[in-house]
């Protein structure tokens, strides 16, 4: 991972941040007994809460009861109940269930149904069944532990190969602070909301408004420049959930309390956002893309997004074929104003640099040498456009046989 000056990467995830509780548990929903499908992750005390949701018109259930539950408690959540292997989306009965679940946790932590968090991950348009969770209820509460976020993380994974947990110290006015999160996401994964399942919690003092400032700016630079296939999730959901434990003076303005939070937020999020990216369904490389010397920041944004999402360079990629005029078609069908004759490209990894475009035009590279950088797991590309000072990164992974064999039978 990046290192950042004065942030301390430390295990833990959810239960990194001091007063949070998680805990895991298969309750009958996925039929595989060794893999969790319900999460509960819960604060000692009430929290001020932000979140952002899919931008698809079609929500999931518990995305509508979320969004509810804090408008009623003005931004407050104690805790959040998700499962997995059943969205919860396009049934008649989605609200009443997603409701549910909140009502089961509430009674038996003793607080308010609009104080739960509802989050839901899986099959579209399949009933969930209530009876399962409800059952379960007992067990996954008893097991609540500061240590329980291995437990969490698993429960809310579907295709996903490997758990994405990120944590990290740092002094925010003079009191040692954590923002640690979980994140789920291999498929259907696209820019713009939020991305997948994410839950973010820590124990700085900041109000849910600047909370949801600086959530909302991070999004935009992290989870919304993130791409797998170009399908935006019906149920994706970013909930950051801070408890006010650290101590500090609640953070109420903009100032260096708020940019040190924002910066955590950041580490946190970016570092979960490569996570996914790298994990994406069937996927054999991360690609990472970074366009600089924009006029804008929205420039420097398009013109990644695109490079990152396009089939024929993912598929490239996959082949380990530096074929280099796929970037600069991605970068030409950008919905962006610039000069294409002043476009640099380079393709990079751990084996080094290969100068592929200089001034929108292809120079001579090396084959041999080609293949030697893009054999590495992680590629980079670099886009210069020389025309300001902005930047910003996006990711994705290549586009591979075994992506379709993935979702070619979901549903089994």
């Amino acid at each position: 991972m990046e290192q950042f000056n004065g942030y301390t990467y430390v295990d833990g995830g959810v239960c990194a941040a001091k007063g949070f509780q998680a805990n895991g548990l298969n309750c009958g929903l996925n039929p595989d007994k060794n893999k969790n499908d319900l999460a509960l992750v819960v604060s000692d005390c009430i929290c001020n809460t932000a979140a952002v949701y899919t931008t698809n018109k079609v929500k999931g259930a518990p995305i509508i009861v979320t969004k509810k539950h804090l408008e009623v408690t003005g931004g407050k959540s104690k805790a959040v109940i998700a499962n997995s292997k059943n969205a919860n989306t396009c049934n008649a009965d989605g609200e009443e269930k997603a409701s549910r679940m909140a009502e089961l946790v509430a009674q038996k932590l003793g607080i308010a149904k609009e104080e739960v968090v509802v989050a839901s991950t899986g099959v579209i348009g399949q009933i969930l069944p209530i009876e399962p969770i409800a059952s379960h209820m007992d067990a996954l509460v008893a097991g609540l532990s500061y240590d329980g976020n291995d437990k969490a993380t698993n429960a809310i994974m579907t295709t996903d190969t490997v758990p994405k947990q990120v944590a990290v110290n740092f002094d925010i006015e003079g009191k040692k602070a954590t923002l640690g999160g979980m994140a789920k996401g291999s498929g259907m994964i696209h820019p713009n909301m939020a991305t997948t399942l994410n839950f973010v919690t820590t124990d700085v003092a900041i109000s849910a408004e600047m909370m949801q400032k600086a959530l909302s700016d991070v999004t935009k630079i992290t989870y919304n420049c993130l791409s797998i296939d170009g399908d935006t999730s019906t149920n994706d959901m970013v909930c950051v959930m801070a408890n006010g434990l650290a101590g500090n003076d609640e953070i109420v303005s903009e100032g260096p309390a708020y940019e040190a939070f924002k910066q955590a937020l950041y580490i946190v999020m970016m570092n979960m956002t490569r996570m996914l990216a790298k994990d994406g369904e069937g996927a054999t490389k991360l690609i990472e893309c970074t366009v600089s010397d924009a006029k804008d920041l929205d420039t420097a944004i398009i013109v990644a997004k695109s490079v990152v999402r396009s089939p024929l360079f993912k598929c490239a990629v996959f082949g380990e074929d530096a074929n280099w005029g796929r970037i600069l078609c991605a970068v030409g069908y950008a919905e962006a104003e610039f000069d294409i004759q002043k476009v640099d490209v380079d393709i990079a990894s751990e084996k080094g640099t290969l100068a592929v475009c200089r001034n929108g035009a292809g120079v001579e590279f090396s084959e041999e040498f080609a293949k030697v950088v893009l054999a590495e797991d992680e590629i980079q590309v670099n886009i210069s456009l020389h025309e300001g000072d902005a930047k910003a990164t996006a990711w994705g992974c290549d586009l591979t046989y075994d992506y379709v064999k993935i979702n070619g039978d979901y549903r089994s």
